[in-house]
């Protein structure tokens, strides 16, 4: 019976497992099991599939009569190094004498765990940063510009300009922690999305003429409903626009302009695009793809001069995913940058 009904029972199990006998053959292999390491024909050898010599050591004594063997081992599949953990457990029933061996791939686990790692530090190293200043000024202004009024009106001003930062990078942490924790949890109101950029635009267009940068608005719908989020739409629209201005304003336009498009492939359905353009100097193709990360900066001391966390671009993707859009990024040396919001459209026009 167990040997009738073990492609069923494999295939209940989701991790790779091969079954072997007890000459150590092939007798079974799942779907995972074959997609870690191709094709598993059955009748063949153990050793012909999983050429690793720790693996092979420890099948061989569950073979002999140990109950069962587990081992942390790095197996090259292909291109790529996978870190997993294999189980070999003994199989001795009248029809089947032989073991099982599952391979429970913990990459990702190990990847996860990186990511946590460099977070960890990347904030560390942040924060560090105007603290030190903080306390270098606080001793400067102790001891020997203690009655220099000048000199302490100016560190007083450093000071409020890192406490500043400090302050956007918690609020951005926070943003960004409350954000991956709804991304699986569609929003389930709508919103007029013509009116949250007219608003928008409306909000950011003092600050942007202080800069010297012009907003321009295309945007012909007068309502505009769709599925979302309003306050964290106003959050991505409102970074994007900043964004457009602090890195884009050398060409004095930023555009935000609005258009529907009837069928988006990666959505498979109609969407509305929203596209946040500048004629500034544009950012060279490497750093694209890398945009959205954590922290990740083009140019760091620029990006913190204009008060960037770098946290940015991470909280806009987590955002969109969780409306489940796209954001495209396209950008070319000298001719400014476009980064366009894609949501899907599920009500129309009111």
């Amino acid at each position: 019976m167990i040997v009738q009904d073990m492609p069923a029972l494999l295939r209940a199990v989701p991790v790779a497992m091969l079954v072997v006998d007890h000459q150590s053959r092939i007798q079974g292999a799942n779907e995972p099991a074959e997609a870690l390491l191709g094709p598993v024909p059955g009748g063949r050898p153990f050793v012909t599939v999983l050429r690793h010599p720790e693996v092979n050591a420890a099948l061989d004594a569950v073979l002999a009569g140990q109950d069962r063997a587990r081992l942390d081992v790095t197996l090259n599949t292909g291109d790529r190094r996978v870190s997993c953990q294999v189980m070999v457990t003994r199989l001795d029933s009248p029809r089947l004498n032989g073991a099982a061996v599952s391979i429970e791939d913990r990459s990702r686990d190990e990847e996860t765990e990186q990511m946590r790692r460099d977070f960890v530090a990347n904030v560390s190293h942040e924060l560090r940063t105007p603290l030190t200043a903080l306390m270098g000024f606080i001793e400067t202004l102790r001891g020997p510009a203690r009655n220099d009024p000048d000199a302490r009106a100016r560190f007083l001003d450093i000071m409020e300009r890192e406490c500043r930062r400090m302050n956007r990078l918690v609020a951005d942490l926070l943003s960004l922690s409350r954000v991956e924790q709804d991304e699986r949890r569609r929003p389930v109101q709508t919103i007029d999305l013509a009116g949250l950029l007219r608003s928008e635009v409306a909000t950011l267009t003092p600050a942007a003429q202080a800069s010297g940068v012009r907003l321009e608005l295309s945007v012909t719908e007068d309502r505009l409903m769709v599925p979302g989020d309003a306050d964290q739409l106003v959050q991505v629209f409102r970074n994007l626009i900043e964004n457009g201005v602090k890195y884009g304003g050398s060409g004095g336009v930023v555009t935000v302009s609005l258009q529907h498009m009837t069928h988006e492939p990666v959505l498979r359905g109609p969407a509305w695009a929203v596209t946040v353009a500048d004629r500034g100097e544009g950012i060279e193709s490497q750093h694209l793809p890398r945009l959205t990360e954590r922290f990740y900066r083009v140019d760091t001391h620029r990006s913190r001069e204009k008060g960037g966390t770098g946290l940015g671009l991470a909280i806009v993707k987590h955002i969109i995913s969780r409306h489940r859009g796209r954001l495209r990024i396209e950008s070319e040396i000298g001719q400014g940058s476009r980064f366009t919001v894609i949501l899907p459209e599920t009500v129309g026009r009111v």
